[in-house]
């Protein structure tokens, strides 16, 4: 038998990590290269055309520095998909562990909720099991493997789908 039970809510940001939109220009490059595991990063113009341009985040630790980022894409440009976008979270390796993914991606859900998006999806490698189970502690399900959907240089890979649909918003 089903248990209806809520999941508990996301701890809050910690005060030593700010969570922000504003990146200056100059560290925009570096960290679109940075988060690329191809072999090329797209220019700050190509990126934020690309980007929904609500939902962006960067982690700063108290220096300044970045820590990581998130940010929402749309999945289609059809009117009944306007409320549905992918996620992209990034954490610089340094950060890792410290809880800087959760923190980008709880602000994420609550912001993308604030502008009418209703599900979130993720697509995952799946051996990138740090990043499943992040989207699946902040309530995103696995709908499914797209099999050889990218590829990385002369290699095919599969992609675990998530989603987490919301449950403030689309639900009439």
């Amino acid at each position: 038998m089903r248990q209806n039970c809520r999941r508990p809510p996301l701890p809050r940001p910690r005060r030593h990590l700010r969570v922000t939109f504003d990146l200056p220009l100059r560290r925009r490059r570096l960290l679109l290269v940075a988060a690329c595991s191809c072999f090329w990063a797209p220019s700050w113009g190509e990126w934020n055309r690309s980007h929904l341009p609500h939902c962006r985040f960067v982690a700063l630790d108290g220096a300044g520095q970045v820590l990581g980022w998130a940010a929402l894409s749309p999945v289609s440009s059809r009117c009944v998909y306007g409320g549905v976008a992918e996620v992209s979270v990034y954490v610089s390796p340094d950060a890792q562990g410290r809880g800087v993914g959760r923190q980008l991606l709880a602000a994420l859900i609550s912001e993308s909720e604030q502008h009418g998006m209703w599900t979130l999806q993720a697509g995952i490698f799946p051996e990138n099991t740090t990043s499943v189970r992040l989207h699946e502690g902040a309530g995103f399900r696995q709908v499914g493997r797209r099999e050889r959907i990218g590829k990385m240089g002369n290699q095919w890979r599969d992609t675990l789908l998530l989603e987490r649909r919301s449950s403030a918003v689309g639900i009439d």
